[in-house]
């Protein structure tokens, strides 16, 4: 009797295990290598039949975690706008409120984060002094201008560049503060030949776009404005000044006052790149005018307004963004115009 039942019973039970295997999901069985919880070391190779390999241009697989939050931290970063306020009398306006103010970008009104109604961020700056003036009898009295801006304007954590600009571009003082070595580097401007404008413009631009963001990066370009001998063109050179987010203040030294008897063309170049950039352009009559444009060059920086501001909505990568200023009351307003997104 006993050996009778034994192949029943085992027949039955062979029989209730293909019963539950054939109504379990299929996949449902997860070999113990495969189990999601142990470490990538510990699973089970797939396959070469069962196995995907995303194509290279596939980003989905990589762009789940670590380049998502890279995105984020674009999309807040914060937009800082150095805006320098004149009244009618063409002085800085300084004390206003932030309620007399109001910022764009794109034509949309954006929410003003900071607000500084004297900013006390440190400077950097780039003096570039054109060595092929024209009216070269002058050059002394411009060094002297320049070496008396460099004492006046540099406060303890401010650093300035000195730069000649003729056919090539020459420094010959380092950012620092060190004024006798910065003194003494703007009485060695040599004569030159040639004018390259625009390859100094950009050469400064990458030299103040590596400095620190905490920090406002300005140039000031005295120039007879006669663009000759550079290598890069004016697209290049206002690309890269809008890159590095600078100010331009330009001083003009014009050897021939009437336009009928001179070039023109480097001057209105020089307008569009220094109004692009927020700075102001100067035409003195006489070179004993430089110091009286110095002195105001060095006041509107100590009376600069700092508007702070996280873009809404936020712009394509790399493209350039539109900043428009308005300040209520009869005042004139500078500020750059635009600026470059970041990668995301």
């Amino acid at each position: 009797m006993r050996a009778t039942l034994y192949p029943a019973r085992l027949f039955v039970f062979l029989f209730c295990a293909a019963l539950l295997a054939a109504n379990s999901p299929p996949g449902s069985a997860i070999p113990a290598q495969d189990k999601p919880n142990r470490p990538p070391w510990a699973q089970k190779p797939k396959s070469a039949s069962t196995a995907k390999s995303p194509p290279a241009a596939e980003p989905d697989d990589s762009q789940d975690s670590t380049p998502q939050r890279g995105r984020i931290r674009v999309n807040v970063n914060l937009v800082n706008v150095l805006v320098s306020v004149l009244d009618e009398h063409n002085r800085p306006a300084p004390d206003l409120p932030r309620e007399s103010f109001q910022l764009f970008e794109e034509g949309v009104e954006q929410k003003i984060d900071v607000f500084e109604s004297e900013t006390k961020l440190p400077l950097d700056l780039v003096l570039m002094v054109d060595a092929s003036l024209s009216a070269h009898k002058e050059i002394a009295f411009e060094e002297e201008a320049a070496a008396h801006f460099i004492r006046q304007i540099l406060r303890p954590d401010d650093r300035l560049a000195v730069y000649a600009v003729d056919e090539d571009v020459h420094q010959l003082a380092g950012f620092s503060d060190n004024i006798p070595t910065l003194e003494a580097a703007v009485h060695r401007i040599p004569n030159g030949a040639g004018t390259s404008i625009y390859d100094a413009i950009e050469l400064a631009s990458r030299s103040l776009e590596r400095r620190g963001e905490d920090r406002r990066r300005v140039m000031i370009l005295v120039t007879d404005a006669g663009e000759t001998t550079s290598r890069l063109d004016f697209d290049a050179a206002r690309k890269g000044a809008v890159r590095s987010g600078s100010l331009l203040y330009t001083i003009v030294i014009r050897p021939v006052k009437n336009e009928s008897g001179r070039n023109t063309a480097g001057e209105h170049a020089l307008e569009t790149i220094t109004d692009t950039m927020g700075g102001a352009m100067f035409y003195p009559d006489v070179a004993s005018e430089l110091d009286g444009i110095f002195d105001r060059i060095n006041r509107e920086l100590r009376t600069q307004y700092r508007l702070g501001y996280y873009p809404n909505p936020r712009g394509p990568a790399n493209t350039y963004r539109q900043i428009e200023v308005k300040v209520s009351g009869k005042h004139q307003v500078r500020h750059r115009k635009s600026y470059l997104t970041g990668p995301q």
